[in-house]
């Protein structure tokens, strides 16, 4: 299935139908060939890395692969590949909801390797993605795929 949706995507890119219109279907093919291989090792580290989320807001919709952000203008029901992850079980963070831009704005980021600043307060600090998940929650925002559900207490 997720193959599929990720060639169908691939296939109805304004650039690969241009190159269809006009007669280069190989230089197509081998596009959204390359194109599906990239959003698989994309669903590969969704998978794997255990800071993986996907965060949508007004600004768009947002995949977090460690040092990888892979981004769109568009809503979430409208960007496959992320809705794909969320089926497969990466954590989403749904911030349409959240009112308080300035509050959201301040918050730390996920950190991205794995390592947790000592230092909480100072600016550009980087939390777990539980600790975030929490913060983002008080603010209003919807959790799917809460991994805090998972862990023993």
């Amino acid at each position: 299935m997720q193959t599929g949706v990720l060639r169908a995507t691939a296939a109805s890119w304004w650039r690969h139908k241009e190159l269809r219109r006009t007669g280069q279907t190989g230089q197509a093919q081998r596009l959204e060939r390359k194109t599906v291989l990239r959003d698989l090792g994309y669903l590969r580290q969704a998978a794997t890395l255990p800071d993986a989320h996907v965060i949508c807001g007004e600004g768009g919709t947002f995949i977090h692969l460690g040092w990888t952000i892979v981004s769109t203008l568009a809503p979430i029901e409208r960007f496959p590949l992320a809705a794909l992850m969320v089926a497969r079980g990466t954590p989403f963070i749904d911030i349409r909801p959240v009112t308080d831009v300035i509050a959201f704005a301040n918050l730390p980021r996920v950190a991205r390797d794995g390592s947790i600043d000592p230092e909480p307060c100072r600016p550009g600090r980087s939390v777990s993605l539980t600790i975030y998940l929490e913060l983002v929650e008080q603010l209003g925002a919807r959790i799917i795929n809460d991994p805090r559900s998972h862990q023993s207490a």
